[in-house]
Order: C-alpha cells, then sequence, then structure tokens
C-alpha cells in the first residue's frame, strides 16, 4: 500500500512539475494578457438556408424594421467604433460591411429590391459629405480682403451610424407547416454635412443595400464575432445574430396596396401602436392556422 502511495505522490508531483514549467515557458516572448493558447475561429462556413420552393410558400409578408444602436441592448452592432478590428479582435457592423464591400467580397445595391448593382465609387461618394470653408486672400493697398469659399470633402464617418433598417420577408412552409423568416436586406443611416443656400447643413440619409441572404455576404458575417456582455470568450458571430434575432427592433412598414411607411400616415404613439399591431398580426397567423 505504502508503495502504492509513494507511486501516486511521486506522479502528482512530476505532473505539476511539467505543468508549472509548461506556465513559465508560456509566458516567455507572448503577451502578458494570453496566459493561455488562444484558438482563432477562423475559416468558418455559413450554413446554407434550406432551399424554398414557390408553390410550397402557402402565406408571405414583407416588412420593414429599424434597429436602434442607441438603445443599450443593440449597441454591440456600434462598438467598438475604431475603423478596424480592436485589440479584442472585435469589429463593428458597419465597419465590417464597408471593409468587406470596398474589398469586393460582394456587391451592394442602389435600393431594397436590389436588383440594380450600384458601383462601389458611387457608393462611397454618396457616403461623403461637403464642408464650406471661408478662406480670406492678401490685403489689397486698400485694406481690402477677397473672400473664397471653399468646399472641402468629407469623409463618411461610420460613428455616425445610429439606425439600421433591415427587409425581411415572413411566410409559412406548408412542407412543415411553421411559420418562418428570411431577412434580405439591410441598409444603414448616416449623418454627414451638405451645402444647401451657401451654408453647411447636417443631413441624414440612407445608405446603399446589402443583399443579406447572399452567401458571399453571410461568410463575411459568419466570420466576424460581436461582443458578448455576459461572457468574453462567447463566439456568437454576426450571422447567428440575425438568424437567431438576437436584437430589438420595431416594424416601419409592411406590404400594402400604398406601399408607404407608418410614418405617412400616423405619427406619435398611434406610429407605435400600429407598429405594435403589424407585430401581433405576423405572430397570430401561426396560432391561427391551428384553431378548428
Amino acid at each position: 500500500m505504502k508503495k502504492v502511495l509513494l507511486s501516486i505522490f511521486a506522479v502528482t508531483a512530476l505532473l505539476m512539475s511539467a505543468n508549472a514549467q509548461s506556465i513559465i515557458d508560456a509566458e516567455d516572448g507572448q503577451n502578458p494578457n494570453e496566459f493561455y493558447n488562444k484558438i482563432l475561429s477562423t475559416g468558418k462556413k455559413a450554413v446554407p438556408y434550406a432551399p424554398v420552393r414557390q408553390t410550397d410558400r402557402v402565406w408571405e409578408m414583407v416588412v420593414w424594421r429599424q434597429i436602434d444602436l442607441n438603445e443599450s441592448f443593440n449597441q454591440f452592432f456600434y462598438y467598438p467604433i475604431e475603423q478596424g478590428k480592436n485589440e479584442q479582435g472585435r469589429i463593428n457592423l458597419v465597419n465590417l460591411i464597408m471593409g468587406a464591400a470596398a474589398n469586393g467580397e460582394f456587391d451592394v445595391y442602389e435600393d431594397d429590391d436590389m436588383l440594380v448593382p450600384q458601383e462601389w465609387s458611387k457608393a462611397v461618394a454618396n457616403l461623403q459629405g461637403r464642408q464650406l470653408k471661408i478662406r480670406y486672400g492678401e490685403e489689397d493697398e486698400f485694406g481690402e480682403q477677397e473672400v473664397f469659399n471653399d468646399t472641402i470633402p468629407e469623409e463618411f464617418d461610420p460613428a455616425s451610424v445610429r439606425l439600421f433598417k433591415l427587409k425581411e420577408y415572413w411566410y409559412i412552409d406548408k412542407q412543415d407547416t411553421r411559420q418562418k423568416v428570411r431577412i434580405t436586406g439591410l441598409s444603414f443611416r448616416f449623418s454627414k454635412n451638405i451645402l444647401r443656400s451657401g451654408e453647411s447643413e447636417e443631413v441624414n440619409e440612407w445608405s446603399f443595400w446589402v443583399p443579406m441572404d447572399r452567401m458571399r455576404v453571410r461568410q463575411v458575417l459568419v466570420n466576424a464575432n460581436a461582443y458578448d456582455e455576459h461572457n468574453d470568450v462567447a463566439e456568437r458571430s454576426y450571422d447567428d445574430i440575425f438568424i437567431q434575432r438576437y436584437f430589438d427592433s420595431y416594424i416601419t412598414r409592411e406590404s400594402n396596396r400604398h406601399n408607404r411607411e407608418i410614418s405617412q400616415y400616423l405619427t406619435g404613439e398611434d406610429a407605435i401602436l400600429e407598429s405594435e399591431k403589424i407585430e401581433d398580426k405576423i405572430f397570430d397567423i401561426e396560432n391561427d392556422m391551428w384553431e378548428y
């Protein structure tokens, strides 16, 4: 029995010594913040959506909704505001989209029908603003100066994006009689300065549209993780977020005969109630299927 205990003690001591040595060795020449070997999750592949046949759709409804980045729940879309990845390897959604589109990883479109591609140079030009700068010439012999109004181009500021717009299709597939949703497009609202009546004025405009159901776009989204405030090592990609609908939003328009948004016929509290009414109508459709 003593020999067995001595053997166990010896093995344990050797393992502890080896583990201590590996910890010491790991610190040499490495980032002090990396106290364990981190395996980067790169090269992930987006899982294709299940095919949908036109004859299997027994009900369909198109809605447009907005995601307000001022809401605390949605702020993982907004931060970090620095362009490019920060020290934690994270990047916000706007910078991710801009970088991938600039590299030609996917096409962008002029409107939410996403039938007409937009050249990237034109898309960037639409994002840029104009600032007016007054410049004075040299004084003449009478002490007067000529005044020049110079137009200074402004680069797009990703930090000005505070609102996303989604276009999505809700439908019921008769193959499994379930209600499903497919996000097909995304646009964002940004701020820029324009020249109007000889003065600079800040305006809010909507950007190009990104085809969210295309595999080239989803491949970009699946390889970028968003921040999870409950767990720093959680790996929830932007693709996961949209599939799981991990965001707060509100409906601004449904498909209708007038082809108009809620804000065009209702305002204030009435507009909010109308948005909630449409939301309830969508979820009531599936429940009503099982009533006899």
